[in-house]
């Protein structure tokens, strides 16, 4: 019986496009995925002790993996902790560059309208924030809000935090009706989640900073420094869990007490925020 004739694959005569990866000329290249929660566990240890060159030389080794194993997903990851880490080192055009590739991969994988396209346009609205483009901030952070609102799966804590700080954007153009609205929604929500009173302190003094805005401190000054007690109260609430992000909450809000002549709460929250820093180095 005659042996039916057999047809060469690919694989059977082209060269390796790489002796290393074993993988012919023409086929697609798998993609090799990056550690993604890894990456982010490890991100937050850095900033918990507060290793800014760390954490910026942990994000470029991950950004270069991602890139060479054709991991645009967990690029965009990486973007997206690349802003968060330029907004907080004050490095406004690394943040506006890693903003823009992070659209552009959002643009690439067609993930524009998925709740991961919320968590980018929040990141980004959140830097332009931070560098007084505040327009653009709320451009993005109204991109974000739809998405979230029609989404059954964001958690509370996430769109807790849009509101939050939407409602603080709101603030800088002035739109403070509005803005109150945001700052009640987001009390709402992150009481209902475990740890939630440190975003709930948080909010209390942006908001009693946009009733000084608004009013000024005389007219204000009942209100203002009922909430000031009020977010000294949440954050010695035992529920909150003295971590790293616990010291980032008290390092944040420190200013604010001070400001406003609370200053034994503000030296307390700094000496917690150093004991915790100084636990970690």
């Amino acid at each position: 019986m005659q042996k039916k004739y057999e047809y060469l694959k690919p694989e059977d005569y082209a060269e390796p496009r790489c002796l290393l990866c074993d993988e012919p000329y023409g086929a697609k290249p798998s993609v090799k995925p990056v550690p993604q929660q890894r990456i982010i566990d490890k991100m937050n240890e850095y900033m918990s002790r507060r290793d800014y060159d760390g954490a910026e030389k942990h994000l470029a080794y991950w950004l270069k993996e991602a890139k060479l194993g054709g991991d645009k997903k967990g690029e965009l990851m990486i973007r997206n902790e690349y802003i968060g880490h330029y907004r907080k080192t004050g490095n406004k055009e690394k943040a506006f560059e890693n903003a823009d590739a992070a659209l552009s991969l959002l643009k690439e994988l067609d993930m524009g309208n998925t709740v991961s396209a919320g968590t980018t346009y929040i990141n980004i609205a959140t830097a332009y924030n931070a560098f007084e483009r505040n327009g653009d901030a709320l451009k993005f952070f109204e991109k974000a809000k739809k998405i979230y609102e029609e989404s059954k799966a964001v958690q509370h804590r996430l769109l807790g935090g849009l509101y939050n700080n939407m409602a603080l954007t709101l603030v800088t153009l002035k739109q403070f009706k509005e803005a109150y609205v945001y700052y009640d929604k987001a009390m709402e929500l992150m009481g209902k989640v475990k740890g939630g009173v440190l975003e709930q302190a948080i909010t209390c003094l942006n908001r009693a900073n946009a009733i000084e805005d608004e009013i000024g401190m005389e007219q204000g000054e009942k209100q203002i420094f009922s909430l000031l007690d009020k977010a000294y109260d949440l954050l010695n609430d035992s529920s909150a869990e003295r971590d790293g992000y616990y010291a980032f909450v008290c390092e944040k809000c420190a200013p604010t007490f001070s400001y406003y002549g609370y200053f034994l709460a503000a030296d307390e929250l700094n000496k917690r925020m150093e004991n915790i820093y100084n636990e970690r180095a």
